[in-house]
């Protein structure tokens, strides 16, 4: 999506080579009108897919799935990465690694809010080492829902997380992927 390129390009930065930062348009502060561009985008290429449900995991993720969920007319659950008291009954859970803070979570989901006769889509930021998408895709699996597929806003290409989750048969379908990048430069694979 060359919107997005755009953006990385023009608004992003490469920090100790291997952290993009994106935090003036994509998650920290956000740029509704490209990211309402991005839902457009999400729903184009899922359109034919029967989605019941959009997942995606806290906390920068939520916002994008909100806006691309009201394309697809779903809801937006959100894998919780610590319990609260809110968080009542039965749950999901599974533990996945966070690339940018460097620490495990066990994420959790609400049985209520997942089941066997959901198509889910999983919508997120980033894919770069796979850790929170695959947990994401263990708690759909629990649940028995189908998993239609992922939308990732942006895609380290240079990583294996795309190839690992590629290789269980999911469609990964990301608007920017990242060939190379350092300090200097940012090169797309498309």
């Amino acid at each position: 999506m060359q919107l997005l390129k755009d953006a990385i390009l023009e608004r992003g930065s490469v920090k100790n080579g291997d952290v993009l930062k994106v935090d003036a348009f994509l998650n920290h502060q956000m740029d509704i009108p490209l990211i309402n561009e991005m839902g457009k985008a999400f729903q184009e290429y899922f359109k034919n897919q029967h989605i019941t449900k959009i997942l995606t995991i806290e906390s920068s993720g939520i916002g994008i799935a909100c806006i691309a969920a009201q394309y697809f007319n779903v809801p937006v659950v959100f894998a919780k990465k610590s319990e609260s008291r809110n968080l009542d009954g039965a749950v999901y859970t599974s533990r996945v690694t966070s690339f940018t803070r460097q620490r495990n979570y066990d994420v959790m989901v609400s049985k209520k809010f997942l089941a066997a006769d959901d198509r889910v889509l999983i919508i997120d930021d980033f894919l770069a080492r796979g850790s929170a998408l695959l947990g994401l895709i263990d708690i759909i699996r629990q649940s028995g829902a189908t998993i239609v597929g992922a939308g990732i806003c942006i895609e380290k290409a240079y990583d294996d997380g795309g190839s690992k989750v590629r290789g269980l048969g999911i469609k990964v379908h990301s608007l920017a992927k990242i060939e190379y990048m350092d300090e200097n430069r940012i090169v797309f694979a498309d």
